[in-house]
């Protein structure tokens, strides 16, 4: 079959999407064309340098639980090709993977070179043309093919792939080129800025299990929290971000939380418990006290609600352990600001998920079209889900295109 194939974006969705191809197709067939020097560079920093390839979830009705955007476009694709598809095809491709406590899967490698070198074999190595320093400034469909202009040259192909991420500014050049609607970007995925005097001297503190509910919203979340020099982190603060991404840019990002360090406990049940604790060790030290929470939290969050640790609980009157109960199951805290969670940052938005045929990928505006990845308006909290979509999309397109030449 003499047809050409062009795909825009050298990241985890492209790659994978000409793997699929080059399995099909003859490889110099098949073009992408990346506009920086290198390629899977987000591949390559994710989870520290060991790639968070996917998560464990098997049902894809509990997988797309973890995409705040997608959810409903997810699940038919996820039927076709889920987390254990991809565990399939990289372990055919000589890369078995692992499974960590908390879902996410690695390379056994523990390094996220193995998986570059797993989808250059499977592309480039077989004959994959690839193109970097050589960006796309303009493309349109022009005598049953699509016309790219590029850095280095007009180049047409007859089917075309569009998976350049999360770039704002090429999400402008598809609705300029093509008619199609972009969703406009926000930050998702990102840690809370809190400068509260209960947080001195705690970073590194972690707490396993924490509820953590923004006012005046419905967004809420239970998981490790982390307190860091400048705020908040951990997973249930990155899942907050990624739900309430939208909400949050509309508030500024000044808002307020409540956490209940003791999920599971309201403030009666801690109360009680206090009242136990000072029958039980009438001259036991209030800061003694293990509520199974991180000493020095515990006894900050002491401090801040009634100014001294050090009190035996005998002298302890009902009004002071209410207000160590209230601190133990609803501490309020300002948030005024985020920052980038490390080098890992997803962006909610990108092309209308409506204007998009999940069964193929393909624009339901142009035949012969077709996204994959963060492009579109997809995003997911961390743990390897972000990945997942793009293998999944990667797949689905191909299979598209390939269904698209035949006929």
């Amino acid at each position: 079959m003499d047809k050409n194939i062009a795909i825009i974006g050298g990241g985890a969705a492209g790659f994978f999407c000409a793997a699929q191809l080059a399995e099909k197709f003859k490889s110099n067939q098949i073009t992408i064309f990346e506009r920086a020097d290198n390629v899977l560079q987000k591949v390559k920093i994710s989870g520290g340098g060991r790639c968070n390839v996917t998560h464990a979830s098997a049902e894809p009705k509990e997988l797309v639980k973890s995409y705040p955007r997608g959810t409903k476009e997810l699940l038919g694709p996820f039927y076709t090709f889920d987390t254990q598809s991809t565990i399939e095809w990289f372990e055919k491709n000589g890369v078995p993977l692992k499974t960590e406590a908390d879902g996410r899967m690695f390379p056994t490698t523990d390094s996220s070179q193995t998986i570059i070198d797993c989808l250059w074999k499977a592309t480039v190595l077989k004959g994959v043309v690839l193109k970097t320093r050589c960006g796309v400034t303009h493309f349109e469909f022009e005598n049953n093919q699509w016309k790219l202009t590029t850095d280095k040259g007009v180049f047409f192909a007859d089917t075309l792939v569009i998976a350049t991420g999360s770039s704002p500014n090429f999400w402008n050049s598809i609705t300029t080129n093509t008619n199609h609607t972009r969703v406009a970007p926000v930050p998702s995925l990102f840690t809370f800025n809190c400068l509260s005097p209960l947080f001195q001297n705690l970073a590194g503190v972690a707490v396993q299990n924490a509820e953590v509910k923004i006012a005046d919203s419905k967004f809420e979340a239970t998981g490790p929290v982390l307190i860091t020099h400048w705020g908040l982190s951990g997973p249930a603060i990155l899942r907050l971000s990624a739900w309430g991404a939208r909400w949050l840019n509309e508030k500024e990002y000044k808002f307020t939380i409540t956490i209940n360090w003791k999920p599971g406990w309201n403030k009666h049940q801690a109360f009680e418990w206090l009242q136990l604790m000072k029958k039980q060790h009438p001259k036991k030290k209030l800061a003694t006290l293990n509520p199974e929470l991180p000493t020095r939290l515990w006894q900050s969050l002491i401090l801040n609600a009634v100014g001294n640790e050090e009190r035996m609980l005998a002298d302890l009157t009902n009004l002071i352990l209410e207000k160590i109960a209230t601190a133990l199951t609803s501490t309020q805290l300002n948030i005024n600001g985020k920052s980038t969670f490390k080098d890992e940052f997803v962006t909610a938005g990108g092309i209308a998920l409506n204007e998009i045929d999940f069964k193929t990928f393909q624009s339901k505006l142009h035949p012969g079209l077709f996204f994959a990845g963060e492009v579109l308006n997809i995003d997911a909290i961390t743990g390897g889900y972000n990945f997942q979509a793009a293998w999944t999309g990667g797949y689905l397109a191909a299979k598209g295109i390939e269904g698209y030449l035949e006929n």
